[in-house]
């Protein structure tokens, strides 16, 4: 992988994330999980090229991301679907996804990624926050939150960006 300069980056992050998903992970190279997500922004945030990724109250990644300084977000190179939806669908809880999505776990600058990236994001979380029924309108608490496990939303500095050369 090759390190580059976001801002000479170009990508819809319409596609990039709403369409293609990506992966959350953080965590230590002993201990780390991973989840996919499908919400998700980028732009600029008090100054900093920055990430906004949203994580329910359920997830198991959310633990490692709250106990981290640092996570990634990494968008998978083409063909890894099957991967993305076993990463998104079970626990890390229950078994070692990471290895079992048949992707390879690899370290980036200590951060927790897949040799089959495509674009590796390494965030230093800058804001964290909850956000509950009283902070959003009834139809999207109804629409979305059913079962009433909702988000904390995380703002990251986006400190290093890895593309596959």
């Amino acid at each position: 992988m090759k390190k580059i300069n976001i801002a000479e980056q170009s990508f819809n992050p319409f596609e990039l994330i709403g369409k293609d998903w990506m992966l959350i992970s953080a965590g230590t190279a002993e201990k780390w999980n991973t989840m996919t997500a499908s919400w998700g922004a980028v732009g600029v945030v008090w100054g900093k090229p920055s990430a906004t990724c949203y994580i329910r109250q359920s997830r198991y990644t959310k633990t490692f991301v709250d106990d981290s300084e640092f996570f990634t977000l990494t968008v998978l190179k083409d063909g890894c679907r099957d991967a993305l939806n076993l990463l998104g669908s079970k626990s890390g809880r229950d078994m070692d996804k990471m290895h079992e999505s048949g992707l390879t776990p690899v370290m980036v600058e200590g951060q927790p990624t897949f040799e089959e990236a495509k674009l590796v994001l390494i965030c230093r979380k800058v804001c964290k926050t909850f956000i509950g029924p009283d902070d959003m309108t009834a139809e999207n608490v109804e629409r979305w939150y059913g079962d009433r496990d909702y988000h904390t939303m995380y703002i990251a500095e986006i400190r290093e960006c890895w593309v596959r050369e």
